[in-house]
């Protein structure tokens, strides 16, 4: 399984659209791109694997793996990338601004259903980061 993250690059954070197969799965937005680096950051483009993960504060998510120069990158719920994002990806019902968006726990519970359904057949489940070159 291979999921693309379309990005879009604001100074505020970066928005982006999630897709399975050509159909959205939900939105995700990130803080803007400072050159990979940690905890003010988004990741940079190209292909991840994905990790099916358990800790007490977070319960089952997804850990983004291999990260150059990162580790702990995770997808969870969150809706102001600036205020509660240090380089991770949270996934959204809708975009309200760069970086901003609502209804991030009803859309981080789609995504875990699709990668925790293709983890449970133990099938790989990667993630491939490009943009759409308008900003």
């Amino acid at each position: 399984m291979e999921l693309l993250l379309t990005r879009k690059y604001f100074p505020k954070g970066t928005n982006g659209r999630l897709t399975y197969n050509g159909s959205i799965l939900c939105y995700t937005i990130e803080l803007p791109w400072w050159d990979n680096q940690r905890n003010i950051s988004c990741i940079p483009e190209g292909r991840y694997l994905l990790s099916k993960r358990h800790t007490e504060k977070r319960g089952n998510h997804i850990l983004v793996m291999d990260v150059p120069g990162r580790d702990g990158i995770l997808f969870h719920p969150a809706n102001d990338a600036l205020k509660e994002l240090e380089g991770c990806i949270a996934p959204v019902s809708v975009l309200t601004g760069p970086g901003r968006g609502d209804s991030s726990r009803k859309a981080c519970d789609v995504l875990n259903g699709h990668v925790f359904s293709a983890k449970h057949l133990r099938e790989d489940v990667f993630l491939k980061i490009t943009s759409d070159g308008k900003s």
